[in-house]
């Protein structure tokens, strides 16, 4: 079982007592804030089911890597 504090401010309530194991393997909408009807958008956009599959994305790897290193370029 998760025991952050935090995630009740990233879960939805109904899942803020799971494990870390178990949390990746949800559907994004489990993350507060993204619903069911993108579930379905991020699933036809990007192939992606699982918060796992959000964080691994190539698209959003390489959009964090940007943003990132943005501020130390010269």
């Amino acid at each position: 079982m998760a025991t952050n504090e935090s995630l009740k401010d990233i879960l939805d309530k109904a899942h803020e007592n799971k494990s870390l194991r178990e949390i990746i393997k949800l559907p994004p909408s489990a993350l507060q804030g993204v619903s069911e009807g993108d579930d379905v958008l991020l699933r036809q956009a990007f192939n992606i089911k699982t918060i796992e599959d959000l964080a691994t994305s190539k698209f959003f790897r390489w959009a964090q890597a940007l943003v990132t290193l943005a501020p130390h370029e010269k």
